[in-house]
């Protein structure tokens, strides 16, 4: 049985946004989402903040599921959500 891992997107009025299977894409597109503020992008999760990069995203997802990650700057916020698929 594999695994195969998917991450929800939601923008800042909780509409949803899409589902991704690549971690990459939905860096990308949090980014875009939330990148319109005058302030950085930053990360906030379960263990605090941090910048919004991909190497944070992964590390911070690595090894766990049904985990949100918030991306927040001062005009906008995105929501991901990593999920697994099950049969």
């Amino acid at each position: 049985m594999t695994k195969i891992y998917t991450y929800c997107l939601f923008d800042n009025k909780d509409v949803f946004y899409g589902v991704y299977s690549s971690l990459k894409a939905v860096h990308r597109d949090a980014l875009k989402i939330c990148n319109k503020g005058a302030t950085k992008v930053i990360m906030e999760h379960d263990n605090g903040r941090t910048e919004a990069t991909l190497t944070e995203l992964r590390n911070t997802l690595k090894g766990i599921c049904d985990v949100y990650v918030y991306y927040k700057s001062n005009a906008a916020y995105a929501k991901i959500i990593k999920t697994k698929l099950r049969e």
